[in-house]
C-alpha cells in the first residue's frame, strides 16, 4: 500500500465533501429563500444530483478499478442501464424499509421517497461506481476479509457510517422539542449526510493509521 494511493483517496473524498457544500450554497444564488430546512425537498434533489455527478466524474478520472480489457459501446450502455435500474431498485427498497420502520405509508410519500433517494446516493451510487452492477462483488466487499483495495475499504466505511448516521438521525423525531428539523424526514436525512461526510473523513485517516496492518487479497 503506497502513501500516494491514500493521498489520492483523501483528495477524492474531499471533492465528494465539496459537492455537498456546493449543494448547500450554490442554489441560494438561483433560488429565492432557499435553505436546507425550509426547502428541504429541493435540497435533497440538488444534493443527490451534485453528489452523483461528482462520484461519476471522479470514477472516470481516477479509475480505481481500471481494467486492461477494452469494452464495447454496447457493453457500456448495458452496464449504465443496469446501474440505473439498480439505483431505482435501491430507492424503492429503502422506501419500503422506512415504511416498515414507521414512516407514513400514504402521507409524506414524496418526502419518504426523496429520503430513500439521498440515502441511495450516499450508499448505492458509490457501490455502482466502484463495483458496478455486480451483487457478488457487493457481498464480497461487505463480508469479512473480502476487501481487495483501499477503495473498497473506504467504500465499506462510508456506507456503514451513512447507515449509522441515518439511524441516529431518527432519535430526535419523537421528542417534544418542536424544532423545525424534527419534521420527517429532515433529521434522518441530515443524519445520513453527516454520517456520509464523517465516513469520507474517517476512512482515509483510518486506512493511513492502520496501513501497516492492513492486507488485501490482491497484495
Amino acid at each position: 500500500m503506497k502513501d500516494t494511493d491514500i493521498k489520492r483517496l483523501l483528495y477524492t473524498h474531499l471533492l465528494c465533501i465539496f459537492s455537498i457544500v456546493l449543494s448547500i450554497f450554490v442554489p441560494s444564488f438561483f433560488l429565492e429563500n432557499f435553505s436546507i430546512l425550509e426547502t428541504h425537498l429541493t435540497w435533497l434533489c440538488i444534493c443527490s444530483v451534485f453528489v452523483t455527478a461528482v462520484n461519476l466524474v471522479l470514477y472516470l478520472v481516477v479509475k480505481p478499478n481500471a481494467s486492461s480489457k477494452r469494452s464495447s459501446l454496447s457493453y457500456k450502455v448495458t452496464r449504465f442501464l443496469k446501474c440505473c435500474i439498480y439505483f431505482l431498485m435501491s430507492c424503492f427498497f429503502f422506501h419500503v424499509i422506512f415504511v416498515l420502520y414507521g414512516a407514513p405509508l400514504i402521507e409524506l410519500v414524496l418526502e419518504t421517497f426523496l429520503f430513500a433517494v439521498i440515502l441511495s446516493t450516499f450508499t448505492t451510487v458509490p457501490c455502482l461506481c466502484l463495483l458496478g452492477p455486480n451483487i457478488k462483488a457487493w457481498l464480497r466487499v461487505f463480508s469479512r476479509n473480502g476487501l481487495t483495495s483501499i477503495w473498497e475499504n473506504s467504500l465499506q466505511i462510508t456506507t456503514i457510517s451513512s447507515f449509522i448516521g441515518t439511524w441516529l438521525g431518527a432519535f430526535p423525531i419523537p421528542l417534544d422539542w418542536e424544532r423545525p428539523w424534527q419534521v420527517w424526514p429532515i433529521s434522518c436525512t441530515l443524519g445520513a449526510t453527516f454520517g456520509y461526510v464523517a465516513g469520507l473523513v474517517i476512512s482515509p485517516l483510518w486506512i493511513y493509521w492502520n496501513r501497516k496492518q492492513l492486507t488485501y487479497k490482491n497484495n
